[in-house]
């Protein structure tokens, strides 16, 4: 095997372990464990290096491919199944985003329920019997 097939079906190896990791960072997502979401984001973020650094290597060697060989079926394949490994890892990447919004505007949803209820526990009436927002220490006047 040329030592650019090698590289590419190297490169399989790292972006099927990337997806494996895009579907647990998923889970963790949903499941709210910071923790180890933030443990798993190192090893994604040297996993994401290793694929960068194994696109330069094939690079390298592409370049240095003659035309006969670059049009081999096997090594066509090869790129085509990596294309499409890297195209289903943006898509599990979108999801992943997704839901980080979604969370997001949970909480910030419940932090302004939180806040309208302590609106509400703070309200006064006046002496017409009309509510108003309660201030603590507010004076007397005389």
């Amino acid at each position: 095997m040329s030592e650019l097939k090698k590289a590419i079906t190297s490169q399989h190896k790292f972006l099927l372990e990337l997806q494996q990791i895009l579907e647990t960072e998923l889970h963790l997502i949903s499941s709210r464990d910071a923790e180890s979401l933030i443990n798993m984001l190192k090893t994604k973020e040297a996993l994401l290096d290793s694929v960068q650094q194994q696109d330069a290597v094939i690079a390298e060697l592409y370049a240095n491919t003659s035309q006969d060989q670059k049009e081999d079926q096997e090594l066509v394949t090869l790129f085509n199944q990596a294309k499409e490994m890297v195209a289903q890892c943006q898509f599990r990447t979108q999801i992943n985003q997704t839901a980080v919004e979604q969370g997001q505007l949970r909480l910030e949803h419940l932090r302004n329920l939180l806040i309208e209820s302590r609106a509400k526990e703070s309200m006064t009436y006046d002496k017409s019997g009309r509510t108003q927002g309660g201030g603590l220490g507010g004076g007397t006047s005389a």
